[in-house]
């Protein structure tokens, strides 16, 4: 039996996203085999395709993030049965009609959360827990900083900033994307490339700057971030895929401000972790505190479409994958 999956064979642009036909993945002992309906697009498939996947080897079947139903158990599987709806994180393999991952990885999906939100959240829904409860906690009354408050990880910021009690300023590249930003709780918005967020942020502030930047935008607004941040502030650097920060000398980060690089895998390094940080995030989905905007929706076979389109700048939301 085969299955389809989107193929890299060498690295390079979009166009490198093909469509081929694989044999289907058999679990091993504690794998499963999972039939996905939905796969996540992240700005980190665009590294793996650009610059080779974690796992070093091509050809690969890009696509870490995704839901669907169980269709086989390795030997020793108890935690599901055939038929469950799992979503999952780090399951390489996933633009594809099925893929094999270790159980641990999965977590079961709610009955009333869908495929695609449970998609949706994964990657970037605990990423945004990360930051705003562990990474750079948020306290009421303080004010944050979103880059690219548009995005699906940017709205999902923006949502758990303001659950907090904090206030929201948001960045987008085009004033056709503030009323997305505004939508996700955004309590100000600011429209700009590049640094010239710096004035604008700081009058917003009324000189002061914020407590929180969540910057994702590489090395282009590094600096300016850290221009815009208050007295002990922190910058929540997240723009590796983007582009490397420049090289910095400590004595010149102004205002005793720190920097985080906060790596994903710090705030679910256990699957106990795994397991209560996703049941908090559909909890938050399942009582309206959380809402997810899919902004885009391809047939497996335009993965390249999709690529293009997010490293275009061109969506809001998050982007999934149809098998």
């Amino acid at each position: 039996m085969t299955m389809q999956a989107i193929v890299v064979e060498q690295l390079g642009g979009p166009g490198e996203l093909r469509i081929a036909e694989r044999p289907d993945p058999r679990p091993g002992p504690g794998q499963i085999s999972v039939a996905i309906s939905a796969a996540g697009v992240n700005f980190m498939d665009t590294g793996a395709r650009r610059l080779g996947p974690a796992t070093g080897r091509v050809p690969f079947v890009p696509g870490v993030e995704g839901a669907g139903r169980v269709v086989a158990l390795g030997e020793g599987v108890t935690e599901f049965a055939i038929g469950d709806r799992v979503a999952w994180v780090y399951a390489y393999g996933s633009y594809a009609e099925q893929v094999v991952m270790p159980a641990g990885s999965a977590v079961p999906v709610p009955d009333d959360i869908t495929d695609e939100i449970a998609a949706s959240v994964m990657m970037q829904g605990i990423t945004a827990h990360h930051f705003t409860t562990e990474a750079a906690p948020v306290e009421p009354g303080q004010t944050a900083l979103v880059h690219a408050a548009a995005g699906g990880l940017g709205q999902l910021l923006t949502q758990l900033v303001k659950a907090r009690g904090g206030t929201v300023i948001g960045l987008t590249s085009s004033q056709a994307k503030t009323g997305v930003a505004r939508q996700a709780g955004a309590d100000h918005v600011v429209v700009s490339t590049g640094a010239a967020f710096v004035e604008p942020v700081m009058e917003l502030t009324g000189g002061q700057g914020v407590h929180t930047v969540f910057d994702g935008g590489g090395e282009t607004t590094f600096r300016a971030s850290t221009q815009v941040l208050r007295r002990h502030g922190t910058l929540l650097y997240y723009g590796a895929v983007i582009g490397d920060p420049p090289v910095l000398n400590l004595r010149e980060l102004p205002r005793s401000i720190k920097v985080s690089y906060p790596v994903f895998r710090d705030h679910i390094p256990t699957r106990e972790q795994l397991l209560t940080h996703s049941a908090e995030l559909f909890g938050l989905l399942r009582q309206g505190r959380l809402r997810v905007e899919i902004g885009g929706r391809y047939p497996l076979q335009d993965a390249a479409r999709a690529h293009h389109d997010l490293e275009a700048r061109t969506t809001t939301g998050k982007l999934l994958l149809l098998p």
